[in-house]
């Protein structure tokens, strides 16, 4: 079937901020922070946690459209299927952070979790006193994607999302601690299960129009994104709802021994009559609510014929694709021990307007925008020196002239391997040090100039990797600040290294061997943890960055390309060519 290219639009690049505005025209409860597009409770509770979330446009009702009492504080929005960037979500978590704490909750989606994760270690590195009220959780409750295929990535956040807002805002309402909210979060989000189908994908305004079809008029995609991503399969032609909704719930309820590739939820099953489950249906855009009647109806009674119980039924529209014709269904499979709780969560009433359960509070002030938050001022801190000044000075500037020179290397590299920006990327960055290493990068405040790199990182370099350097110096920059020096000797380099690459586990699954910058970073930092010298945990980064040569790409646009790369990892040798320069090799 042809897709819908036609939208009432007045600028397409408008639409974003003006859905927004929309948005508290129609609660007045909520209000708008235009500059980075945050939308957030204009009267906040400040001795609940706070919830912040968001991601890329055109999912809506989600995100901004569950904020409001009893579930979301915040939500940041970026361009339609891109997810805003580090200093829009920074903005958040300033305008939202309070002594009870602040979760951070995001689908998993690269872009999403570099993002969110860079703004929080941003907000730690600021603020180190409050970094530990800062809790963040990252959902993916997608199955169609199998656990070969999204080894590194891992499964996509979906539908299911909305059910971790809605349970962590009612118990945040309720006075819970930041500790108790994310546990349960957490907990929610491991017993979650959602699939998707759709009949064709969606046009997103302002792209170029095409009267192509992605999809046959006899196919349906099973498994298809939220993003317009290919699903796990086409089906033709086109079967029953009774027959799709079979293979749908096969998809989300079979075991890892049927089906090594899943068996997320179908492991966790007791089977003999013992389960129950809070079913969701969404609607991703497009799906008439007379066939969403008949989902709900066909969906329940076959869970029920297997002997699954259904304690809850949502039906509406949570989380779409803009207009895609296609829906997917979303099992939350509850515990014995927390069930009652989580069905008095899930029934609380909340002044969200996207909830379709809303109990909304008359509003006696019209907030249809507000200015864009002011950051609070960083803790002080005490400079802390590198042992020799001059000597890390000439290091940083000597690296970052290593990486000019590197460029059309690694440009030819990540040409065959990727996408070909990798040598400029670095080349950006060491170029955005260099300008600032005579005022902000300096051996006579370590902290700051770790900081500043991050800040260059983020600003100057972008993308994956510009977010991936951020993390890392960003958490650099704590982990030497912790340690209360008052100079930098190499135990605390080790140390804080070490502390910063856990801090980068947390938002990618890469680990050695990946094919990724992870290889020879983390060579480099184990070596220094298990007591080796500067020089051969140098040597040991290198020879993890040649040895990528070997691998199979795992994660990145190089995990597209098919054969043998016949090159090494461009990530892997911009490392390998920072820290040799650093230690002048």
């Amino acid at each position: 079937m042809a897709i819908q290219s036609k939208h009432f639009v007045n600028n397409p690049d408008d639409l974003v901020l003006e859905s927004l505005h929309g948005l508290c025209t129609l609660d007045p409860a909520l209000a708008l922070d235009e500059q980075n597009k945050v939308i957030y409770q204009a009267e906040q509770d400040r001795s609940k946690v706070a919830l912040i979330c968001g991601g890329g446009s055109g999912h809506e009702p989600a995100h901004a459209a569950f904020v409001g009492n009893g579930m979301l504080t915040a939500a940041v929005c970026g361009s339609v299927f891109a997810s805003p960037g580090s200093a829009q979500v920074l903005s958040g978590i300033e305008r939202t952070h309070n002594d009870a704490g602040t979760l951070v909750i995001v689908k998993n989606y690269t872009g999403d979790v570099l993002n969110f994760g860079l703004a929080k270690e941003q907000f730690a590195a600021a603020h180190p006193d409050r970094k530990d009220s800062v809790r963040f959780l990252v959902v993916g409750d997608d199955v169609a994607v199998g656990r070969t295929q999204g080894a590194i990535v891992g499964r996509r956040g979906l539908a299911g999302t909305v059910l971790v807002y809605k349970l962590a805002g009612a118990l945040a309402s309720a006075g819970a601690s930041i500790a108790e909210v994310y546990d349960l979060a957490s907990s929610a989000a491991s017993r979650l299960a959602t699939v998707g189908v759709g009949l064709e994908h969606t046009h997103v305004p302002g792209t170029a129009t095409s009267s192509e079809s992605h999809l046959k008029e006899s196919e349906v995609e099973i498994g298809m994104g939220i993003h317009n991503e290919s699903g796990a399969a086409r089906v033709s032609p086109v079967p029953s709802l009774n027959d799709l909704t079979k293979k749908l719930l096969d998809m989300v309820l079979t075991t890892s021994k049927d089906d090594p590739e899943r068996g997320w939820l179908g492991d966790q099953l007791q089977g003999s009559g013992k389960d129950e489950v809070v079913l969701m249906v969404n609607n991703l855009g497009g799906t008439s609510e007379l066939e969403l009647g008949a989902i709900v109806h066909e969906t329940a009674s076959q869970l029920s014929a297997k002997g699954i119980k259904v304690a809850r039924v949502l039906k509406g529209t949570y989380m779409t694709s803009l207009s895609m014709p296609g829906y997917s269904i979303t099992l939350l499979l509850l515990d014995s021990k927390t069930k009652d709780t989580v069905l008095r969560l899930l029934d609380a009433p909340t002044a969200a307007p996207g909830w379709p359960f809303s109990s909304h509070a008359p509003a006696s002030t019209n907030f249809t925008s507000a200015p864009a938050a002011t950051s609070s001022a960083p803790s002080s801190n005490t400079a802390i020196r590198a042992q020799d000044p001059a000597t890390f000075d000439a290091a940083i500037k000597r690296a970052c002239e290593a990486i000019r020179a590197a460029e059309p290397e690694l440009t030819r590299f990540d040409t065959v391997a990727g996408d070909g920006d990798c040598g400029l990327t670095l080349k950006t960055g060491a170029e955005g040090v260099l300008a600032l290493q005579s005022s902000q990068v300096t051996g006579k405040d370590v902290v700051g100039s770790m900081r500043a790199i991050a800040g260059v990182a983020a600003e100057r370099m972008g993308g994956t990797s510009g977010a991936l350097y951020s993390i890392f110096f960003s958490a650099l920059a704590q982990g030497i600040a912790s340690s209360q020096a008052q100079e930098v000797t190499p135990e605390v380099w080790s140390s804080a290294l070490k502390s910063a690459l856990d801090t980068l586990y947390t938002y990618t699954r890469a680990r050695r061997p990946s094919r990724t910058l992870v290889d020879p970073l983390a060579a480099f930092v184990e070596a220094l943890s298990s007591g080796s010298d500067w020089t051969t945990a140098a040597s040991a980064a290198a020879k993890a960055a040649d040895e990528t040569i070997k691998l199979k790409a795992k994660a990145g646009r190089a995990a597209y390309v098919g054969g043998e790369l016949d090159v090494p990892d461009p990530g892997a040798i911009g490392v390998k060519v920072l820290i040799g320069a650093l230690l002048g090799q």
